[in-house]
């Protein structure tokens, strides 16, 4: 692959848009993780109550996105866009002002999921300018916006610091609004647009066994990059007793490898087939976490997470080297779905974290739970292999790398006998 026929093959500005947009909007979406430690140390929460504050976004964000998607396919990428990066002040207005209370920061949580909906447009308006061929790396350039990540881990903490965590909020507020006037500027909407779907399109999407397996895997390398992103500032500020700007730093060190490897998962995933490159990935997150379940110092500790959201990240790029693939007429309400159930599962992991610590005094029952989930997630891609091969044209099966688990076994047998 060239770069120079990839920069012809579609619309420079426009992905640089998408990645914009998506960048600013995940900042915002995790924000109240790297604040966590602040806002429980001000309201005495419990481990519980600090995991579901930290989730709330996280959960919000599947709701709204499948509604951002059908807005996008309605009104095109570029105006839903514009629409939710307005709506994103609305929370941080609220933060910075209003909050005063633990419910109206659950408030602020769900209103933030409007930034995480911002997925089901970025991918959209980068991936409807190119081809199949370039579908992965277009994808993870624009997915690489879950950078915003680290501009929230990095500067939230020091912010909170020495200003007071409102004054973060309104801060927050600055990088949103720039990058308002840049998409506005830059963003275009793709002549190759598929036309706007009628509804029964989306309840035939509904019925497509492949969108719940999509939907499964997402919530499994999204949802566990986004839920760790969310809750490891207070894991390493309650585990390891790092003080909230040192615990910030982490999290920052360990998350971009995620979301520095998301592009590099995409390119990967274009050569060797998306399913390959997330069987392997599904795997080697679960040997992570399994590791990680031991607690051990932080000498050990942060290269594992390090490794593991590099993992995480680079199956995000392989999920939606995949998805285009297999629907490319829907590619719209399909993304919005699949990032719907990626929000889900990083609500469920911070949610689950926090509750099993109340209960046991440590996280690592949790993370050894997370890690037999992985497996299982892995072996469920595996033996799926097998209908994909038998439903999905050859085409599909060829640039996805999908296999089927008989075939491969029989193969290694007779290598064996051999």
């Amino acid at each position: 692959m060239k770069i120079s026929d990839f920069r012809k093959a579609g619309h420079t500005p426009s992905l640089i848009a998408a990645f914009l947009y998506f960048d600013v909007s995940f900042m915002a979406w995790v924000l109240l993780g790297p604040l966590g430690p602040f806002v429980a140390e001000t309201y005495k929460l419990s481990a519980t109550q600090k995991g579901f504050l930290v989730a709330l976004p996280l959960l919000a964000g599947s709701f709204f996105r499948p509604i951002l998607g059908v807005l996008g396919d309605v009104l095109g990428p570029r105006r839903a866009g514009i629409l939710g990066l307005t709506i994103t002040l609305l929370p941080l207005l609220l933060g910075w002002r209003f909050a005063s209370t633990l419910h109206s920061f659950y408030l602020i949580g769900f209103l933030l999921g409007i930034a995480g909906a911002s997925f089901a447009v970025a991918l959209p308006l980068a991936g409807t300018w190119y081809p199949p061929e370039y579908q992965g790396l277009a994808m993870g350039i624009a997915g690489a916006g879950n950078s915003g990540t680290l501009l929230a881990t990095l500067f939230a903490p020091r912010l909170a610091q020495h200003y007071g965590w409102p004054q973060a909020f309104g801060l927050a507020m600055a990088p949103v609004m720039l990058v308002l006037v840049l998409y506005s500027l830059m963003a275009k909407d793709s002549p190759k647009r598929p036309p706007r779907p009628a509804w029964r399109d989306y309840a035939a999407v509904f019925r497509q066994a492949d969108t719940a397996w999509f939907c499964l895997f997402y919530c499994f390398t999204f949802g566990g990059f986004v839920g760790l992103a969310s809750f490891l500032t207070l894991f390493f500020h309650d585990q390891y007793g790092l003080s909230k700007v040192r615990a910030g730093d982490f999290t920052t060190l360990v998350v971009v490898a995620g979301s520095c490897l998301r592009p590099v998962g995409g390119w990967i995933a274009d050569r060797m087939g998306g399913y390959r490159l997330l069987l392997g990935l599904l795997a080697g997150v679960g040997c992570c976490l399994g590791a990680i379940s031991s607690l051990p110092t932080l000498a050990i500790v942060v290269p594992l997470l390090f490794v593991c959201m590099g993992m995480l990240g680079m199956g995000n790029g392989a999920v939606f080297q995949l998805v285009p693939q297999r629907f490319s007429r829907h590619v719209g309400v399909v993304t919005g779905l699949v990032g719907a159930a990626g929000g889900l599962g990083g609500f469920l992991l911070p949610s689950i974290l926090g509750t099993i610590k109340d209960r046991v005094g440590d996280y690592g029952t949790g993370l050894l739970a997370f890690s037999i989930a992985f497996f299982v997630a892995s072996t469920l891609l595996l033996l799926r292999g097998s209908t994909w091969v038998r439903n999905w044209d050859e085409a599909f099966v060829a640039r996805s790398g999908v296999f089927c688990f008989r075939s491969f076994a029989r193969n290694l047998v007779a290598a064996d006998e051999n």
